[in-house]
């Protein structure tokens, strides 16, 4: 990727007030954005650590539990999001090189995309409610042995917190939109495009590893 031609001006109509340079804003929101996806990396690393408890303890439960989750409609969502995230790259790309339309498009198959995803995990969340795989107290299911509810609670959550994720995504990229269509992005200053790419891509890889340790459990 080439450096961005902001790096190089130091009278940016969007250089903030606190910063000498465009280059160093640029290189200050680049290293804020890494360490809130590390941050994010490490809060789900702990859903990881629970979710690997829960094996441990209740290893049965768990292959008997995640049969009752819907594997096409798992890799239906995570070939969305993986095409998201190419969108998603694009938009950016299309930001380092002046391409308002390119931009623009991407940005918008990119949301609709993300949208998408939320249908489908609406469509799971509801069949499980009408199931009566609930977690905790609230489960009402049947043909299940052992603690079906604690895979479901760990299901709910791990799924559900990404979900809030992928709503954070969806927030943050109509408002790139919203700022593309006045045409404040281009090869002079793309950076929110490029941290909001980064942020999405994390998103991606995380639902990457939550598809196969909740729907395809052996």
């Amino acid at each position: 990727m080439s450096e961005p031609v902001e790096n190089s001006v130091t009278g940016h109509r969007f250089l903030q007030h606190h910063f000498f340079t465009a280059r160093q804003q640029y290189d200050s929101a680049k290293l804020g954005m890494w360490l809130f996806c590390v941050q994010e990396i490490l809060f789900f690393s702990g859903l990881f650590m629970a979710y690997a408890a829960v094996r441990f303890f209740y290893p049965e439960t768990m292959l008997a539990a995640h049969e009752f989750l819907s594997v096409p409609m798992g890799a239906i969502n995570t070939v969305v999001l993986l095409t998201s995230s190419l969108t998603m790259a694009l938009a950016v790309r299309s930001a380092q090189l002046n391409l308002q339309k390119n931009l623009k498009f991407h940005l918008v198959i990119t949301i609709l995309l993300a949208c998408v995803f939320l249908v489908i995990k609406y469509f799971e969340y509801t069949h499980k409610i009408h199931a009566g795989m609930l977690p905790g107290k609230y489960y009402a299911g049947e043909g299940l042995a052992g603690s079906p509810w604690i895979f479901f609670g760990l299901y709910f959550l791990m799924t559900g917190v990404h979900g809030i994720h992928v709503i954070g995504g969806i927030v943050v990229m109509v408002w790139l939109l919203i700022r593309a269509r006045r045409g404040d992005f281009g090869a002079e200053y793309y950076t929110p495009v490029e941290n909001v790419g980064l942020y999405w891509h994390v998103v991606d890889v995380i639902w990457i590893f939550l598809f196969p340790l909740l729907y395809l459990v052996k």
